[in-house]
């Protein structure tokens, strides 16, 4: 028998449905991907953790999951909310359903939801933390007694938990040790340390690529442990939660810049922003999906590029060191920026895609052009 299963936000708004995967109990901040394809890369993106993610695309499941599409070595979202769960999986390389999926990594997951619904509601409010629940099939939207007294102590849940904002989440995403991949083609040119703040594998398997050897270390390993390993550049990867409250981190960060070629992604592009003395801000329901468009100011040319981020640096905020090179043409936020003086190259959204259109893919081959000039312009 198929149990009901119950989106509560926390302002009081709540959605029924049906459970496909884990039955239980989760909670996090309620957010919604756009993307069309790229379901298991967008579950173990470790950006997503404490996150319920909505995907919008109607039918998800179709094409089932297998391991070399996952981003890292465990589903990260909190929970996942589809409109149609596709019982059948049709593709040779699908090893596994979603659903068992999500059951064997212990995670909730809920179809038969309106999720247009939702994501508007979402829009207009704000993404916001909700609790996602399973239950034994007896709460119906009807709200009889029991069930209006089970939705209003869920309500009064819901609104006792955190925001996103002021959140320091890298600590449960980073590695514990540091580990090294080699270059793909065996071929070692250049010797990059990738600090490890929720990092997507594709970003090392691009670097692999490019005769990269690979050394991915901890979040708060020490500059000083990093130039011993005398690195041709250092990459500062994405990652979940409030970039301001990762002060440690911004401080290390700081003590690198100008020491090396820089890149930044996602969360390391906010760190580095902070670094530099920016500020960074909460948007109001983040940019996550595979269609961002995004101007490149240098050349008047637009990339439409993959992107999963709840905050932005505040343009205004921005010292005059930092040349903002791109912006989001949906909204203007800051893009990319580079630096007058030293070899910086700093991202908002994911150059590595996975999932997503490739259009920014190139942004490697400046990072690895950067390197080779050493501390140099490139």
């Amino acid at each position: 028998m198929t149990k009901k299963a119950h989106l509560v936000l926390a302002d009081g708004t709540i959605f029924e449905g049906e459970s496909f995967g884990f039955e239980g109990e989760t909670s996090g901040e309620v957010v919604f991907n756009t993307s069309i394809t790229g379901y298991q890369e967008i579950l173990t993106d470790p950006s997503y953790c404490r996150q319920i993610v909505i995907l919008t695309y109607p039918m998800i499941g179709n094409y089932g999951v297998n391991r070399e599409d996952a981003e890292s070595s465990k589903i990260q979202a909190a929970g996942l909310i589809i409109k149609e769960y596709c019982e059948h999986p049709s593709n040779w390389r699908s090893t596994q359903s979603l659903a068992q999926y999500l059951r064997d990594n212990k995670i909730v997951g809920v179809h038969k939801l309106p999720t247009r619904e939702i994501v508007r509601h979402i829009r207009d409010k704000g993404a916001m933390p909700g609790i996602l629940t399973t239950d034994n099939g007896q709460w119906t939207m009807d709200y009889g007694p029991k069930t209006a007294e089970k939705g209003n102590s869920l309500i009064e849940k819901a609104k006792k938990l955190p925001s996103m904002a002021g959140q320091e989440l890298v600590h449960e995403v980073t590695c514990k040790t540091s580990y090294v991949v080699p270059p793909a083609g065996g071929k070692k040119e250049y010797s990059i340390v990738a600090y490890d703040f929720g990092i997507k594998q594709n970003i090392v398997r691009e670097l692999a690529k490019r005769n990269c050897e690979v050394t991915v270390v901890p979040a708060l390993t020490k500059p000083a442990d990093v130039l011993k390993m005398k690195p041709n550049g250092v990459l500062f990867s994405n990652g979940p939660g409030d970039p301001a409250a990762c002060e440690e981190i911004v401080e290390n960060i700081r003590s690198l810049i100008g020491k090396l070629p820089i890149m930044g992604i996602c969360l390391g592009h906010q760190l580095l922003g902070l670094a530099l003395g920016a500020k960074t801000f909460k948007l109001k329901f983040g940019h996550r999906g595979a269609n961002q468009p995004v101007k490149d100011l240098k050349n008047d040319k637009v990339l439409i590029t993959s992107q999963n981020h709840g905050f932005s640096i505040d343009p205004a905020s921005i010292p005059a060191e930092m040349i903002v090179t791109q912006i989001n043409l949906n909204d203007q936020t800051v893009e990319a920026f580079e630096h007058k003086k030293y070899p910086i190259l700093s991202v908002q959204y994911h150059p590595e895609a996975a999932p997503g259109p490739h259009d920014a893919n190139n942004i490697f081959n400046k990072f690895i052009e950067m390197v080779t000039n050493g501390n140099s312009k490139y």
